[in-house]
């Protein structure tokens, strides 16, 4: 009798945007490494705005692709979409802040049948160590916008740590060049009514370096983005 085939293993794909990284990127790509060896065929896409502190080199080194992008991080995300092989997309930031053992949680999510996953502060199991009362509010106020104006029901809405299906993000049409893109993501994916799920995350405080985030400014891009959508 014939052995039965091997089940080829999923493949992923985990994109990583960078600017400056360099103290955190080398931990962020052995995280990855370490939950997706042995049980998935993987790649690893670091986006890099020609960073000066050597992140490229680092990345590169420890097995990373690494494409540039000089725009900013929506595009840097895109590019790496374009990129990706997986059956299954990740986006991941790379300040150490995603917890590199939630991916098996991301990619269960796709396995389950959804199109996109995306990790939730506030849920139950979820929380941050990185979040003032000032962008908690903020959070909020933009997730009740969206959710009144698109019927959803998201819980979070500007948290980069998501998953995707198969040519999932390539159908998501996705426009922003910025920070706004974790917004377009959520609010095209309700648009197009994709299959959406929210799991637990828990964001740790930034490891090393410099902060990007900068919450009046970021927040007044969110509104943006936002607004946008009411066009399209």
């Amino acid at each position: 009798m014939a052995a039965a085939p091997k089940k080829r293993k999923l493949m992923i794909s985990v994109i990583i945007p960078t600017f400056n990284e360099a103290a955190n990127i080398s931990e962020v790509i052995s995280g990855v490494k370490r939950v997706l060896g042995g049980e998935y065929d993987y790649e690893i896409i670091v986006v890099d705005k020609h960073s000066n502190d050597g992140t490229m080199q680092i990345a590169k080194g420890s097995g990373a692709k690494v494409l540039f992008d000089d725009i900013g991080k929506g595009s840097a995300l895109v590019k790496g979409f374009n990129a990706a092989k997986g059956d299954v997309v990740i986006s991941m930031d790379a300040d150490l802040s995603h917890r590199s053992d939630e991916l098996r949680l991301l990619i269960a999510g796709i396995e389950a049948g959804y199109d996109v996953c995306m990790g939730s502060r506030f849920l139950t199991g979820g929380g941050s160590d990185d979040m003032p009362l000032i962008r908690r509010l903020g959070n909020k106020f933009f997730v009740s916008i969206v959710n009144v104006i698109y019927g959803s029901h998201y819980s979070d809405m500007c948290y980069g740590y998501r998953s995707f299906g198969k040519e999932v993000a390539q159908k998501l049409d996705l426009k922003e060049k910025g920070f706004g893109i974790e917004t377009e993501i959520s609010i095209n994916a309700q648009k197009k009514r994709l299959r959406i799920l929210e799991v637990p995350s828990f964001e740790k405080k930034r490891a090393s370096g410099e902060a990007h985030l900068r919450t009046f400014s970021d927040g007044w891009i969110i509104l943006k983005a936002i607004i946008r959508s009411l066009r399209t």
